[in-house]
């Protein structure tokens, strides 16, 4: 076991590193595979491929997203079960951001160009969220879970059909957002207030929207 004291200028250094690896770099991954790895490429129009690398843009977008979202929670969490709890889904969600940037770079496209962004920004809310209290934190990330799971039916439903790669890539976040919804449910994650909700689906649909394209 590791008892080691991190000082505020170890914390900003981890996080500075985490930053420059999930935009940059190549981020810290769990020993799972890459579910659509051993999936033969099927063939797909011009306008499909482009499609498809929008969708899957989107999803690592809001995995860049999730990674500020957790790191900033961590950074601010009161108990540390729960800061443990923060650190191991954004580790989780470095296989997402992984995987994705694997489909990306096989469907000839690239990240989005407004990743330093996302990062940031989602940084700062979970931050705020954190500072809030524990039960908001968790809550937070309970909704987020929830309406990521929202994006991704739509996602799978607008994937070409044949497309079998992205489908296994999301059917598996999909199934890893779930958990993380529960976990911070059960460990006492707060429903958040309508208006707060409302407020972050409509910052989903800007990012979304923007990171189809850009």
């Amino acid at each position: 076991m590791n008892d080691r004291s991190y000082t505020s200028l170890d914390k900003l250094i981890a996080n500075v590193d985490n930053a420059m690896r999930t935009i940059f770099g190549q981020p810290h991954l769990t020993e799972r595979p890459n579910p659509a790895e051993h999936i033969a490429d099927a063939e797909m129009s011009t306008q499909e491929k482009r499609h498809a690398a929008g969708l899957m843009r989107v999803n690592h977008a809001g995995e860049v997203s999730a990674q500020g979202l957790y790191s900033g929670q961590a950074l601010t969490a009161r108990l540390p079960e729960v800061r443990e709890k923060m650190e191991r889904a954004a580790l989780e969600e470095n296989d997402h951001l992984d995987w994705c940037e694997c489909r990306l770079k096989e469907l000839g496209s690239r990240k989005s160009l407004l990743n330093p962004l996302w990062y940031c920004g989602s940084f700062a809310i979970g931050a705020t969220a954190g500072l809030a209290g524990d039960k908001w934190s968790l809550g937070f990330v309970a909704e987020t879970e929830h309406q990521v799971i929202k994006h991704l039916d739509s996602h799978l439903h607008s994937l070409p059909q044949q497309d079998a790669k992205s489908r296994a890539v999301l059917e598996q976040m999909r199934e890893d957002e779930a958990h993380h919804a529960t976990v911070a449910l059960q460990h006492g994650g707060a429903a958040l207030p309508a208006p707060v909700k409302k407020l972050m689906g409509l910052t989903s649909k800007l990012m979304t929207t923007l990171a189809y394209k850009i």
